[in-house]
């Protein structure tokens, strides 16, 4: 199945969307976003940051690929790592 990108969408940008039916999937992911800054914290302060340049990388990386481009990334890493 093919994944339809909100900016794809024959409504964009004016869409609406069902607090019903969103809100239980937003909550979960909050829980889960909590959970995992909540073991973040346990970890040392390297490990931290190994994770934070890596969350950051793959996120260029995934951006990217939405516009259709495809980056090195090993250089992605290595221009987020001088910005962290």
């Amino acid at each position: 199945m093919r994944r339809i990108y909100i900016y794809e969408r024959e409504d964009w940008p004016n869409f609406t969307w069902s607090n019903d039916e969103i809100l239980p999937a937003l909550s979960t992911v909050r829980n889960l976003q909590g959970r995992i800054i909540g073991k973040m914290g346990a970890l040392g302060f390297e490990l931290q940051n190994q994770a934070n340049l890596e969350t950051s990388t793959q996120d260029v990386l995934k951006t990217s690929e939405i516009e259709g481009e495809i980056l090195n990334p090993d250089q992605v890493r290595s221009s987020v790592a001088r910005r962290l």
